[in-house]
């Protein structure tokens, strides 16, 4: 298989339509073909149901240290977007490169992908692993599957960066996410007779608002955490529950989800709320309805990328040519670089484009984002190259 450049490695992998509702193999298939020109030692991790795969290759000697990039393969759905151009086919417009995963992140990964052919194995002296993971978009799920897996069978590199959109500013931090989704049991009834049954969406209601009281505390506390918002965040994205006005409900079910500032224990809230529930809220269902319960159960939990008081991978990928001064240093959409730093891997997040540009219609990158992310990378490879 000859090599590509970047932006024909980028309309291989748009072309690829990984939405994260859809297996990614296809695409992990494709890649790791290309990667054994560059003598890759790959290994895959697979979910539950092995439709999805993450792809971990190492290229260069086997020995500690050397540099982890990470991108992740999935996209979100463009389902009821008002796309101008097929979002699963790169396309040139005025100097811009539209398609779905454009921007988020499957241009980092073009990039990588592609210098690859200008990367002298020969004389490297620390390794590479390029990191290409599944079902980031929904939770960050197959990243801890990949690192686990790569601990158990590689070194421990010395950094990684996660090349999500930062129009290649470094990032040293960013909040948790934290998602659940909360079922409330009572007992249906007659709406005239509510002492014989107990209310699911009442009882949700006060769950929900009690939810929302704890995110308006936390705006009262916000701080100079860089984040935008500068505070922890808390929502309810979605609510179903009852069958008609005149019956008690006897089911709620909500999702919710709250981002945690980097430095704030990211098991507060749902201790908080699972306190208020226990102490509050189950008493007064249970009046009529002793049977009545509520479960929590936890969706997705990304920890945070937290700042690094030695700052070795900030330092590091600052120094190197393509990266822009500037930025606040935080963000609050959460990446996969939190879980490389609870691995002990000192970490960034740095690569090409806007998240303005992110899950929008008419995703695009502009060509000299990639330019500067293929200058970044070919700084990484030199590094690999000397140890000194």
């Amino acid at each position: 298989m000859s090599t590509l450049n970047t932006v024909d490695m980028l309309a291989r992998l748009v072309a690829f339509p990984t939405v994260s509702r859809d297996s990614n193999l296809p695409l992990i298939d494709w890649v790791e073909e290309y990667l054994a020109q560059f003598g890759a030692r790959c290994r895959r991790t697979w979910n539950t149901e092995r439709t999805k795969a993450n792809l971990l290759a190492a290229i260069g000697p086997d020995t500690p240290g050397g540099v982890v990039l990470s991108g992740h393969t999935d996209v979100v759905p463009v389902d009821g977007q008002d796309w101008h151009t097929d979002p699963f086919k790169l396309t040139e417009r005025d100097g811009l490169l539209y398609g779905r995963g454009t921007c988020d992140m499957k241009g980092f990964s073009a990039v990588f992908l592609s210098r690859l052919a200008v990367l002298d194995t020969a004389s490297m002296d620390r390794p590479l692993y390029l990191a290409l993971s599944y079902d980031e978009e929904i939770g960050c799920l197959g990243i801890d599957r990949m690192v686990d897996d790569a601990l158990a069978h590689f070194a421990r590199p010395d950094f990684a960066i996660v090349g999500e959109p930062t129009t290649m500013q470094v990032v040293r931090a960013h909040k948790s996410i934290n998602v659940f989704r909360t079922v409330v049991t009572g007992k249906a009834a007659h709406s005239s007779q509510p002492h014989r049954g107990g209310g699911a969406i009442l009882a949700a209601a006060r769950i929900i608002e009690h939810l929302g009281a704890i995110g308006r505390s936390r705006r009262g506390e916000a701080g100079e955490s860089g984040c935008e918002p500068p505070w922890t965040t808390v929502q309810v994205g979605t609510i179903q529950g009852g069958t008609a006005v005149n019956i008690l409900p006897a089911q709620c079910e909500f999702l919710w989800e709250y981002r945690s500032l980097p430095d704030e224990d990211p098991d507060l809230i749902i201790q908080a709320m699972q306190t208020f529930i226990e102490y509050e809220v189950l008493p007064d269902l249970r009046e009529f309805a002793p049977e009545a319960s509520v479960e929590t159960t936890p969706i997705a939990r990304v920890p945070p990328l937290m700042p690094d008081p030695e700052a070795n991978a900030e330092r590091w990928v600052r120094g190197l040519r393509g990266v822009r001064d500037g930025g606040s240093g935080a963000v609050s959409f959460a990446t996969e670089a939190g879980s490389f730093q609870r691995a002990g891997i000192s970490s960034v997040v740095c690569g090409p484009g806007s998240i303005d540009q992110a899950h929008q219609p008419n995703e695009f990158i502009d060509p000299a984002e990639l330019e500067r992310c293929e200058t970044m990378i070919d700084d990484v490879f030199a590094y690999l190259y000397s140890v000194g």
